[in-house]
């Protein structure tokens, strides 16, 4: 249950993060208030977390597509605080959910990443037709 929690206020927060990121963007520009995102995030984590740096020592064990998630954090933060302002908070994040489900989809029925396989049934199916009529539904103007 507190999974299901963290993960409901982590998609709360996406929404408020990417209004914020627009409006900052509006200002500053889109890639300089990427970077100034990403910045406060890296000094928020220094100041809250105290580790000893031993986690460092197996940053050689990790594989190399592992750190591809910094760059598709700043791709991520760049496409929500672009697409806000032109298509609206709901159509926007309407948009990433509808994407990032089957997305997930995919990567769980594979085992991308070298994830535990999670195989596609018919219930995942269902819930896929209703995500995209769901999505349909919420663009329509």
């Amino acid at each position: 249950m507190w999974a299901l929690l963290l993960a409901a206020l982590s998609g709360a927060a996406m929404a408020v993060q990417g209004s914020l990121n627009s409006i900052l963007g509006k200002f500053i520009g889109l890639l300089p208030a990427t970077l100034l995102v990403h910045l406060v995030g890296t000094l928020g984590v220094i100041l809250v977390c105290r580790w000893d740096g031993s986690a460092w020592g197996k940053l050689g064990e990790a594989p190399w597509f592992a750190f591809l998630g910094g760059l598709l954090g700043v791709l991520i933060v760049y496409g929500v605080a672009a697409s806000i302002p032109r298509l609206g908070v709901a159509n926007a994040t309407t948009a990433i959910i509808a994407a990032q489900i089957t997305m997930a989809v995919a990567i769980d029925h594979f085992g991308l990443f070298g994830l535990k396989a999670i195989p596609f049934s018919w219930w995942k199916a269902a819930g896929m037709a209703l995500l995209v009529l769901g999505t349909r539904l919420l663009l329509m103007r």
